[in-house]
C-alpha cells in the first residue's frame, strides 16, 4: 500500500474479510484484529462503529468463535456501551444488543442450531465449510425480511437455486450472505427472492471509498434459475472463476490477497492503539 489507510478504511476492509466464512476463523485467532475491532467501537466516528459491529457480527456467524469473542477483554463491555450511548442511531443499537445477546448464550450453543443454519437436512446440507474455494459470497439486503415466517420463505427460495452452497440471516439488519457457485449469477437469488411476492433484494456492494452501498437489481424478474428438484448430498467442487470478482463486497478464493491486507490492516492496529 502505497498511503497509510485510516480508520474508516480498516474497520471497512476488516468487515468485508470477515463477511467471507473462509476468513473468519483467522480473524479471530489474528493477536490484533479483536482488540482493535472492540477500540474501533468506542471510535468518535458512528460509520466506523457500524461497520466494527458489521464485522464482529459476521466473525460470531462462526459458533467456534464466539467464546473467543465473548472472552475478549473490553468486547461486552463496549457492546454495553454502544447500546446504552445516548447518541447511538437506533440500527447500531439494534446490531450491537443482537450481538450482545448472541455472546452471552454461547454457552448454551450446544442446544441452538448452527450458525443460524435452518436446521432440517435439506437445509443443514448447505453449510459445507470452505472447500470451496472458487465460490463466491453475495451479500444481500433483503426488504420485507421481518419475521420468522419471511425467513422460511426466503430460505426455501434460495433452496430451489442450484448452485447456491450456503446462505446465512442477519434479521436486526435485513440482509442474508449466501455463498454461490462463481458462473451464478447474483440476479437469480434476487429473482427467486422475488418470486416470494413478499419481498426484494437489494445487493450490498462496496463503494469507492469503502462504504457500503445498496444496488437494486433490474425489475424484470426473467433470468432463467436452474432449480434443484432433488437436493445432493453436496454441492460440486468444479466452478470456474468468477467473472465479477469485484462486484461483490468479499472476494472469495484469493487467500493470498486476504492474508495480506489482514498483516496490513493488524500493523495498522498495532501502530495507532498500542504503545
Amino acid at each position: 500500500m502505497t498511503a497509510e489507510p485510516d480508520a474508516l478504511a480498516v474497520v471497512n476492509q476488516l468487515r468485508d474479510l470477515a463477511a467471507d466464512p473462509m476468513n473468519r476463523r483467522a480473524i479471530v485467532q489474528d493477536q490484533g484484529c479483536l482488540p482493535g475491532l472492540i477500540l474501533f467501537l468506542d471510535h468518535t466516528n458512528p460509520q466506523v462503529v457500524y461497520s466494527a459491529l458489521l464485522a464482529i457480527r459476521y466473525l460470531a456467524e462462526c459458533r467456534a468463535n464466539r467464546e473467543k469473542l465473548k472472552g475478549e477483554l473490553g468486547m461486552m463491555l463496549s457492546l454495553q456501551n454502544v447500546v446504552q450511548k445516548p447518541t447511538t442511531p437506533g440500527e447500531t443499537k439494534l446490531l450491537a444488543s443482537e450481538i450482545y445477546e448472541l455472546l452471552q448464550a454461547s454457552s448454551s450453543a450446544e442446544s441452538e442450531p448452527p450458525e443460524e443454519a435452518v436446521s432440517s437436512r435439506r437445509k443443514a446440507q448447505f453449510f459445507l465449510g470452505s472447500s470451496n474455494k472458487r465460490a463466491k459470497t453475495v451479500i444481500l439486503h433483503i426488504d420485507g425480511l421481518d419475521d420468522p415466517s419471511r425467513r422460511s420463505l426466503c430460505e426455501e427460495a434460495l433452496l430451489k437455486i442450484r448452485g447456491v452452497i450456503s446462505f446465512t440471516f442477519m434479521m436486526t439488519v435485513k440482509r442474508c450472505i449466501v455463498r454461490i457457485r462463481s458462473d451464478l449469477k447474483a440476479e437469480a437469488l434476487a429473482s427467486a427472492i422475488a418470486s416470494t411476492q413478499v419481498m426484494t433484494a437489494q445487493q450490498v456492494v462496496k463503494g469507492e471509498n469503502g462504504d457500503e452501498v445498496l444496488i437494486p437489481f433490474p425489475e424484470e424478474g426473467s433470468l432463467e434459475v436452474e432449480q434443484n428438484v432433488d437436493l445432493p448430498d453436496y454441492l460440486p467442487e468444479d466452478e470456474s472463476p468468477s467473472q465479477e470478482p469485484d462486484k461483490a463486497v468479499t472476494r472469495v478464493g484469493n487467500g493470498q490477497d486476504g492474508n495480506s491486507w489482514l498483516g496490513a490492516a493488524t500493523n495498522f492496529l498495532s501502530r495507532s492503539f498500542y504503545w
